[in-house]
């Protein structure tokens, strides 16, 4: 059930133009970074803050308000302290408000995107409770078959995102198996490079945002494409990542990415086990942090199943043919191993 909403007032004394800008930030970021964090709506005048959402956030809220509005308060000599986006997250965190589930119900009034078909919304609790984790997360994993949506409403929670200032841009990556990585022998800039590998990616964004919309947020490096290899000692701030096809990076480039994550950024990772094109001795790193990462609470893994293809009916009944051809598999190989630990405890009892 949702929590009953309320709507509170507050005033942040002593009234001063200056530390109420630094509270609100440039452009308000810091409001929507709030607003965002905890699902609910901040409308202000001058020192006198209204907070509108469930109950539980909004006195979360108006805390998390005062105590920032307090560090504004700048030391001998210095007026006012700026504060800057690592404030703001480590206050929302202290608070512990983001245990409340109020993103985990509340998918519409959250994602609302118009696009050439119309409004994009999840088909299905799996879709919805996917799309509410990546409001509710900073990092969440979307694993399951093609044409379960993991990719196109990660890109739609990206433009929303952005289209709302909840970020400045987008950041695209995909590990360029097919070409071991090394894509200097390929004609055109980086961009051309990696394009036909993250073609899944563009043709999602030329759908919600257009063609030349798009080309221009490209051009400003508003919407950026990178291989993911090139990731390496950068760190991403105010941005939505999506790493696509996530099965075919290494344990290293797993970790490598994951690590890049700066503050008011949000990741969202997609891929399928199913379909992993590398060497057979190489682990994904996808399977890898799978395990390693299970029990981590501030991650979200959200797992799709055939019944949840939004594709041709055909798709769906290909996907279950292989899931039964898999299991046959892995249980013919199970036996096999097990025939031959018989057989090799057999040998080491016969009589010399």
């Amino acid at each position: 059930m949702l929590s009953q909403t309320s709507n509170i007032e507050i005033h942040l004394e002593p009234a001063n133009s200056q530390r109420l800008a630094s509270l609100c930030g440039p452009f308000d970021d810091n409001i929507k970074q709030i607003e965002r964090r905890l699902g609910l709506e901040i409308s202000y005048h001058n020192n006198q803050f209204s907070i509108i959402g469930p109950s539980r956030a909004t006195l979360a809220c108006a805390d998390i308000l005062k105590k920032l509005y307090v560090e504004t308060q700048g030391l001998k000599g210095k007026k006012v302290t700026e504060l800057d986006p690592e404030q703001v997250h480590l206050a929302i965190q202290q608070s512990n408000a983001l245990e409340s589930d109020h993103a985990a119900q509340s998918y519409s009034k959250e994602l609302n995107i118009k696009t050439k078909r119309g409004v994009v919304k999840p088909r299905g609790d799996n879709q919805a409770n996917y799309v509410a984790n990546i409001l509710r997360h900073d990092v969440t994993f979307g694993i399951g078959p093609a044409g379960t949506g993991k990719t196109y409403l990660a890109v739609a929670c990206a433009v929303d995102a952005l289209e709302r200032q909840e970020v400045r841009r987008i950041l695209l990556t995909r590990p360029a198996v097919e070409a071991g990585e090394k894509l200097g022998f390929l004609p055109g800039d980086l961009s051309q490079k990696v394009d036909p590998y993250l073609r899944p990616l563009y043709d999602a964004l030329f759908e919600m945002l257009g063609f030349e919309k798009v080309e221009r947020l490209i051009e400003r490096n508003i919407i950026e494409v990178a291989p993911l290899a090139y990731m390496r000692g950068r760190t991403l701030n105010d941005a939505f990542i999506i790493l696509d096809e996530s099965q075919n990076t290494t344990p290293e480039q797993m970790k490598m990415f994951l690590t890049r994550i700066g503050f008011n950024s949000r990741a969202v990772i997609t891929g399928d086990v199913t379909q992993i094109d590398l060497p057979k001795h190489q682990k994904s790193g996808l399977r890898h942090c799978m395990e390693v990462l299970n029990e981590v609470e501030a991650l979200s893994f959200n797992h799709f199943e055939a019944a949840d293809v939004v594709r041709h009916p055909v798709v769906a009944s290909i996907v279950l043919a292989y899931e039964k051809a898999d299991l046959k598999e892995q249980l013919a190989e199970r036996l096999r191993l097990q025939a031959r630990e018989k057989a090799q405890q057999s040998n080491s009892k016969a009589p010399l």
